[in-house]
This record gives C-alpha cells, structure tokens and sequence, in this order.
C-alpha cells in the first residue's frame, strides 16, 4: 500500500499511465493537494508529447558492434569536489523520479533513442580501451597479410604491455560449422589457444594470453567450439619477429 510518504514518488508513473486503477485514483485525490506533484505530472507530459513527435528511425548498421566495444572502455570517475549539504529527501526523491520517469517516456514512446551523459564524462576525454592501448603503445609492431577477395589481417602486439591485438577488414565467414580459432605461438608450449573469432567481416579483438613471451600468432580454421589444439595448418601466420 502506498504511505502518505512515498506516494509523491508515482509521479513519473502517472505521468505515462503506469498506475493500476486503486493507485491512480489515490495519486488523484493526492493531486487536488499537492501543487508540487501537478507540477511535476505537467512538465512530464510535455517532455512525453515532445518524444511522440520525434520520428523513429533505424539504428546505424554499427551501432551494436560500436556499443559493445565501448563496454570495455574504462569511464572516467567524477572529479572531486568538496561535500555538498545533504539534500533534503523529499528534493532528493524528486530528481530520481524525474529520472526514472524520463527513463519510462522512452521506452513506452519506442520512437526514439536517448543518450544519457554525466557532466564528468566528456567524450574526448573518455580512456581508451586496452586494445587501442596496445595499437597506440610507443613499442607496438604490427604485421598484416592480404588474403584472396580483398580481405586483410593485422596483428599489433606490444612487449610492454604483454597483449596482442587482431584487426581485420572484409573478412569472409568461415565455413558452416567451423570457427576462426586464434592462437599465439609460446617457445615452450607451442601454439596455445587465444580465443575463437566472432564471424564478422571489420573488427578489432584481443588476443587472450601472455604475448610478450609469444613467437607469433596464427589463425586456423577448426570445429564450431574451438580446439585445444590446431587441428588444420594455419591460414595465416604472424611472425612477431618481422613486425614493423
């Protein structure tokens, strides 16, 4: 049952007709009361009118891969700042209503795409992911090969950082049932596995294991799974020792 002190929090979820009929004709009398919740309730409706006229449109072909890839990016934390006065909870509770009934707009409206930003995450400024450190690192060698159709193969390796990335461009689909299978070439062990390729043509991916120590890296072609050991020749061979 909603208390006298939470029912200021239903808000946002009248607001998008969120509220089961003995909560909202409560909310109503609650409204007759209280200027603040009108209010509120108004300037969200108009922020939902305002999303009903945004036209929907399809999400870039990219946007997937992109938003994936920026999981691994480590955000910048908030500057500090000296302790602001504890916000009364009453205020406090507001701005997270706001939030979520903003939140609620989106996804009940499904016609348009919000982004939200702290004031500290600047874009410019965001860390780059562990694999772009390795492609940007002061010792970083690379080694590419071309295969038929116009695809290309990169491998990036940095001593300093102990990681090897692959690139690759216009890379087919391997056959039915098999996979792309990674691996780095250890004195000792041989090859040992780094991982199994997502099927796609343009990607940037890291290889997994200690690639300081490694001779080189290698794809093969193996069993839809991945193998603890080469089971084919490799299609390419990366020889650390002639990265440039």
């Amino acid at each position: 049952m909603t208390t006298p002190n939470d029912i200021h929090a239903l808000s946002g979820a009248y607001a998008v007709d969120a509220l089961d009929d003995i909560e909202r004709a409560g909310f109503e009398r609650h409204l007759t009361e209280c200027a603040e919740c009108r209010a509120e309730v108004a300037g969200l409706r108009e922020a939902a009118a305002l999303l009903a006229e945004t036209t929907a449109t399809e999400p870039p072909a990219a946007l997937r891969d992109r938003v994936l890839a920026d999981i691994t990016k480590v955000r910048p934390l908030p500057p500090e700042t000296p302790a602001a006065p504890p916000v009364p909870a009453r205020r406090q509770g507001r701005g997270v209503r706001l939030l979520a009934a903003a939140a609620a707009v989106v996804v009940l409206g499904g016609g348009a795409a919000v982004v939200w930003q702290q004031p500290w995450q600047d874009s410019t400024g965001e860390a780059p992911s562990v694999a772009d450190q390795v492609l940007s690192a002061p010792d970083a060698r690379s080694t590419s090969l071309d295969f038929p159709g116009g695809a290309k193969a990169t491998v990036t390796h940095s001593d300093s950082m102990g990681k090897a990335v692959l690139v690759t461009e216009k890379m087919p689909p391997p056959p039915k049932g098999m996979v792309y299978q990674l691996w780095l070439d250890q004195p000792v062990s041989g090859m040992v596995s780094a991982g199994v390729m997502p099927v796609k043509a343009d990607q940037k991916i890291m290889l997994e294991g200690d690639a300081r120590t490694a001779d080189a890296a290698g794809i093969t072609i193996e069993p839809e799974g991945g193998s603890d050991h080469p089971t084919s020749d490799p299609i390419a061979l990366f020889d650390f020792g002639q990265g440039a």
